[in-house]
């Protein structure tokens, strides 16, 4: 059974900010965003009125990025259209923890930090997994899978609505698909959340069927569509 009334992973931008991630928050009024550098994400209320878009329009500045993520309220008409990409938020029923134990000789699973920041950045741009910036690491636990040195794979958590936590920047680089690293890097987060007590939650775009049948194998199930949008600020 695929839990549908859970408020928080309705607004998992808003309740983040409101709560584990509230250090990594900017605010005006009602409105609020990540701090530059971590997250490009915004959030308004469920039924913003003109005065907490323009708080949000000061918050971010002129004519930035406002990264609405899934949130679904309609944006002021001089709010310019600059991205939207159709989605899915998939969760992991249960708490059984997942099995990982399909292991490749010679890798290891490593945490990544501060350190990383640029090998991480250089994966990211290599595989585009979705929005990850220089502070990107600091919301969350990043895994990443060594071949010789290099760092070929990685994943980690991103929004932290209340009981949840969001795996995010799940990428491989070309070279080394097709050997179960995403599944390990998955698997090993998963069983993190687990532990503490969480459930692991995810997005994924419609269009990347690949992702969905490899997250489907490994327990999660659809638990609503989302609409991905973002904005140029006037």
């Amino acid at each position: 059974m695929v839990d549908q009334d859970v408020p928080a992973l309705d607004d998992p931008v808003g309740q983040s900010l409101a709560g584990h991630h509230a250090h990594l928050a900017r605010r005006l009024g009602r409105a609020a965003a990540y701090l530059p550098g971590v997250a490009t994400f915004s959030t308004v209320s469920a039924g913003p009125d003109a005065a907490e878009w323009a708080d949000l329009a000061r918050l971010l500045g002129p004519g930035e990025l406002a990264d609405m993520f899934s949130c679904p309220a309609t944006a002021p008409p001089d709010w310019e259209p600059v991205f939207r990409l159709e989605g899915r938020q998939m969760i992991r029923p249960g708490t059984a923890r997942p099995d990982h134990s399909h292991r490749e000789t010679g890798t290891e699973v490593v945490r990544l930090g501060a350190d990383s920041v640029a090998e991480m950045l250089d994966l990211v741009a290599r595989t585009r997994p979705g929005p990850f910036w220089p502070r990107t690491h600091e919301l969350g636990t990043y895994l990443g899978i060594r071949d010789n040195g290099v760092l070929v794979a990685m994943a980690g958590e991103r929004l932290r609505p209340p009981g949840w936590t969001e795996i995010s920047a799940v990428c491989t680089a070309p070279e080394a698909r097709g050997r179960g690293h995403a599944a390990r890097l998955v698997g090993a987060l998963a069983a993190r959340i687990l532990a503490r007590g969480e459930r692991p939650f995810l997005h994924v775009a419609e269009a990347n069927g690949d992702a969905i049948a490899l997250y489907e194998r490994l327990g999660f199930t659809t638990r609503r569509q989302v609409t991905f949008r973002g904005f140029r600020t006037p």
